[in-house]
């Protein structure tokens, strides 16, 4: 079942929390959905430098919550607040609600799924070699304290006629134990021969349901 199921989604309210936390029914609910995807695409394309891990959106009856967790948050925020200001002011006219921005520092990029796979769509991109992309950042990762690292690129490698898919691991990954907190995120390439898409699999430790997961970050907050 782990290698058939969204890693993430297997595992909620196990040892993972949604993305997205309100309730709606019916039209409202597909309205508030696509507001959520509205949202995710202007974050990341206003602020697509600062490598952004993840987005949380929370909804209050006339304000809306939006945490963004970042390797660089300086980028983020900008001089005097700045940046921030104006990401604030675009997610306001999306939601036409009072949005409060929280911008998280990730203190350890290399254990992020989303950041290495991101860093490595970037070297494909440059045309780096894959098998050295993906070689330097599951060597950095279990570095940084993973306790394993799966990495996956498929598509036209090196500008291969045929597609294929190729994959590296290091340590272990038990992707079919429920208690296993694995980070997962997967993201395309778009290379002069076409898309390539690139999985992320990193596997941080085992957490039971009566644990919580520690929060490593301070907080910058804008609900000016």
């Amino acid at each position: 079942m782990g290698r058939k199921i969204h890693p993430v989604g297997f595992r909620l309210k196990i040892n993972r929390d949604w993305s997205a936390r309100w309730f709606a029914e019916g039209g409202r609910y597909r309205n508030l959905l696509q507001e959520d995807f509205r949202i995710r695409q202007f974050v990341e394309k206003e602020a697509e430098r600062a490598g952004i891990a993840n987005v949380e959106i929370e909804r209050y009856p006339n304000q809306v919550q939006v945490s963004l967790f970042t390797a660089k948050p300086g980028i983020v925020i900008g001089r005097k607040g700045e940046s921030v200001k104006k990401l604030r002011q675009g997610l306001e006219a999306i939601t036409g609600k009072k949005v409060k921005v929280e911008v998280e520092e990730v203190e350890k990029p290399d254990l992020s799924s989303r950041l290495v796979a991101l860093n490595i769509a970037g070297q494909l991109e440059r045309r780096i070699g894959h098998s050295r992309a993906m070689k330097r950042a599951a060597s950095q990762a279990m570095r940084q304290g993973a306790l394993g690292i799966k990495i996956q690129v498929s598509g036209r490698l090196a500008g291969a006629e045929m597609a294929r898919r190729e994959w590296q691991m290091e340590g272990r990954v038990p992707r079919s134990t429920l208690r296993s907190y694995i980070d997962y995120s997967q993201v395309e390439a778009l290379t002069t021969y076409g898309r390539i898409g690139i999985k992320v699999w990193i596997y941080k430790g085992e957490i039971r349901a009566e644990e919580t997961r520690p929060v490593e970050t301070g907080v910058y907050v804008s609900e000016e």
